[in-house]
């Protein structure tokens, strides 16, 4: 017996339904998951090149939590007065160079700077999610020193002694940005700190990048010692807060496996000697002897 059309109706839309109801059994999947190749992890962004944090607000208060820059004619000031002195003198060396690579902050140009310490490439085809970490925590670790920037508004070392930067076409920005603290300190001491929970036996080649890394701003001119110093302080602060974040805590797992998967395929970073070289040398005095 043929069908009535009724009932051909609504064999045809349960047929048509099939594929959605199949869809919708299906398990969702986790943001924060390993992808397959070609499965973008996407980075949000309050503007074109600029993360946005995994932390809603500052992580902390950084006026509570740093004490006021050297005041002139002190001690402290003193000191940061000769460690400039010693900066200076690296001015086109092997140590200049690398602090005008380590300057710029920008993706993909920042994606290998912690490679050669952490021992496998660091980009976005290999390990994503690694990368997501670095740029949100960027983010974090940046907004977290503004409140200091802003009370204590610190003129740069470049501004007193008229010596070049590394990145002369920061020069109009940055002679109006306050020093104190270091704010590419604070981020490369998150990173440092981030790394080493994710590859815990690097720790003595991240944690030694990650001061290399604030060291640079000595060698550029652009920041004190003790801007450096604190720079490290909220870094660290930054670190412990992003603990809570769950987000925080998923790309974590997820770039532990990316880390995991680069070993095994043996991708070594590159230039690693020319970074070796040209970090072999310190404007510090205690960390000059470096091998």
């Amino acid at each position: 017996m043929r069908p009535r059309v009724r009932d051909g109706l609504r064999i045809a839309a349960c047929g048509a339904l099939l594929p959605v109801l199949a869809a919708c059994a299906l398990p969702a999947r986790d943001g924060n998951a390993p992808v397959s190749p070609g499965h973008e992890v996407v980075v949000p962004e309050s503007q074109p090149g600029v993360s946005i944090g995994y932390l809603d607000a500052p992580a902390f208060d950084s006026r509570a939590l740093l004490p006021a820059p050297p005041a002139p004619g002190s001690a402290a000031q003193a000191y940061d007065d000769d460690i400039a002195r010693r900066s200076l003198a690296l001015h086109d060396t092997a140590r200049w160079r690398q602090a005008t690579v380590d300057a710029d902050l920008s993706f993909p140009a920042a994606e290998p700077l912690f490679a050669c310490a952490l021992g496998v490439e660091i980009n976005r085809e290999a390990t994503p999610h690694l990368v997501r970490l670095l740029r949100r925590s960027l983010a974090d670790a940046s907004n977290a020193g503004r409140a200091a920037k802003d009370q204590w508004q610190r003129q740069r070392p470049f501004v007193r002694n008229g010596a070049p930067v590394c990145t002369p076409e920061d020069l109009p920005r940055m002679a109006h940005s306050a020093s104190y603290p270091s704010g590419h300190t604070a981020i490369g001491w998150t990173w440092a700190l981030t790394l080493v929970e994710l590859a815990p036996e690097r720790s003595d080649a991240l944690l030694q990048r990650g001061r290399a890394f604030g060291e640079s701003r000595l060698v550029c001119n652009v920041h004190w010692h003790s801007d450096i110093v604190e720079g490290e302080r909220v870094g660290a602060a930054t670190f412990a807060r992003l603990q809570a974040s769950p987000d925080f805590r998923a790309d974590l797992d997820a770039a532990r496996v990316e880390i995991a998967a680069q070993r095994a395929a043996g991708a070594t970073p590159r230039h690693c000697d020319t970074e070796t070289v040209g970090l072999r040398q310190s404007p510090v005095p205690a960390a000059d002897a470096r091998d």
